[in-house]
């Protein structure tokens, strides 16, 4: 039943009157159409995470994104020819991409307005030659850890394995994706029978903790276990079914890639959890899903980028791989390859060294990666005055030594895109007695030097297998990050 309330007459300047009503009993539409948008935003993320299991798909997808808004793909070992108003991208070993979009203006370009986020998360990488086989029965892969995982959190779940194949392709060698997209394998706990220490804390040996489980190599399909006829079994020969061949993660992988086992020249393959992301909460106020950190922040900014028109700025919008073991590779951000990029571009436009640097002068890069939310069972660990929560909007991150590079002015640049786009922010900062972790921003800008603020997007359990983050916050990424590419 619909409640209302009545507001008393309201006499006009004419000195006739009104009856106004208000309703008290739920949200206007105004209200339920931002919500929508907030859900929207939310389930396009949680899909893009989904179908995006490693770096390779999450950069592969990235790239359907701005092709569908008109980018062309460049080759960084070709010649590059651009116009005033393009929209470009190029990838670098499959991993990392840099778009960019020029202004439709013949003069007057001011620099480039940048934004950059990783492609990568902390899962376990599968070694070379990786089948380990236990007592004639199980079979396990070989891994190592790739980046700082919270390691429990990977245990008694269904993992599946992705990434890029190397296959020989004639004369060379092409890189494939591959997903064996199913329910595969699982890190199996040890019984608390066989550790009663088990909740007082467990220290896991990689090595020999953290192996995943592939298959039974004792297991026969067609063995039914039934009572061992020699003479039906001679007269039905013919009818027996033939030796199934043992499992390999080679023979998995070219299946699951429609390749030849024998073509696979090389593989960069990862495990993943399968579990889905999906909208949790007594409202559908959190989303629960993997790779969080730091995928919901590339899908917000390729969101953004490839809905946003330049003005007066070049922009550009990069997505490293290789963040969580330091972005030391040539894909990472510790690379030349942002520099390259632009560089190529002042070319590509006929613009001088004097011009160049000029541009660079008069640029701005917005680091984002996942911050930290305030933990609803350990409030303390936060700091006591910057204290960012889920759905509370964009987080503008601090630290004394540097290991973010926000100062005051990029941190009110950063602000005034906010209000401008009616965007709620927060701050954090690490307790001074917490060593925190550092990102993109400091690293990217020691080969570009630009004025720069590292933000994120607040979320809980960072670096879990599953991770925890707020559905409005994705929305407000966009919007956000579109007022600052309309410039």
């Amino acid at each position: 039943m619909r409640i209302s309330s009545i507001i008393p007459c309201v006499r006009n300047a004419n000195g006739s009157g009104h009856e106004q009503r208000r309703q008290t009993d739920g949200p206007g539409k105004d209200e339920v159409n931002r919500m929508n948008d907030f859900r929207k935003a939310a389930q396009e993320m949680l899909e893009f995470i989904r179908i995006s299991p490693t770096c390779f798909h999450a950069v592969a997808n990235i790239g359907r994104m701005l092709e569908a808004a008109g980018f062309q793909q460049l080759q960084e070992k070709e010649e590059w020819k651009l116009e005033k108003g393009g929209r470009y991208y190029t990838e670098r070993n499959d991993s990392s991409v840099i778009a960019f979009a020029i202004p439709e203006k013949e003069v007057g370009i001011r620099g480039f307005h940048m934004a950059a986020a990783h492609s990568d998360s902390p899962c376990f990488k599968i070694k070379e030659k990786p089948e380990l086989t236990v007592e004639e029965h199980y079979l396990r892969l070989n891994t190592e850890k790739y980046g700082g995982m919270i390691l429990s959190t990977w245990l008694d779940r269904p993992l599946s394995i992705a990434g890029r194949l190397a296959v020989k392709n004639g004369n060379g060698i092409e890189g494939r994706l591959v997903n064996i997209d199913r329910d595969l394998c699982v890190i199996p706990n040890v019984a608390i029978h066989m550790n009663r220490e088990m909740n007082k804390g467990v220290e896991y040996n990689p090595q020999v903790d953290l192996l995943p489980l592939l298959a039974d190599v004792s297991f026969d399909e067609y063995d039914t276990h039934t009572t061992y006829d020699a003479q039906n079994a001679s007269e039905n020969a013919e009818e027996q079914p033939e030796t199934v061949e043992k499992p390999t993660l080679a023979a998995l992988a070219a299946e699951a890639a429609g390749v030849d086992a024998e073509t696979i020249l090389g593989e960069d393959l990862f495990l993943y959890t399968r579990q889905e992301g999906k909208m949790i909460g007594a409202k559908g106020e959190f989303v629960l899903s993997p790779r969080l950190d730091d995928l919901q922040s590339a899908f917000a900014l390729t969101k953004a980028f490839t809905e946003s028109t330049p003005a007066e700025y070049i922009n550009v919008c990069a997505v490293f791989d290789n963040e969580e073991v330091g972005s030391g590779t040539r894909q990472g951000a510790d690379s030349t390859f942002l520099e390259d990029i632009l560089q190529r571009i002042a070319e590509g436009l006929q613009a001088d060294h004097s011009s160049y640097l000029r541009w660079v002068a008069d640029s701005f890069l917005i680091s984002a990666d996942n911050a930290h939310a305030v933990h609803p069972n350990h409030p303390e660990k936060a700091d006591p005055t910057n204290r960012p929560y889920l759905n509370g909007g964009i987080v503008i991150k601090y630290h004394g030594s540097q290991k973010y590079t926000t100062d005051g002015i990029s941190a009110a640049r950063m602000k005034d895109y906010c209000e401008r786009a009616k965007v709620p922010y927060q701050t954090y900062a690490n307790r001074s007695d917490i060593a925190g972790g550092s990102t993109l921003g400091n690293i990217s800008t020691a080969h570009v030097s630009v004025s720069s603020v590292d933000i994120g997007l607040p979320q809980l359990a960072m670096h879990s297998a599953v991770e925890t983050a707020g559905m409005k916050d994705t929305e407000y990424a966009v919007r956000a990050l579109k007022e600052f590419w309309g410039e």
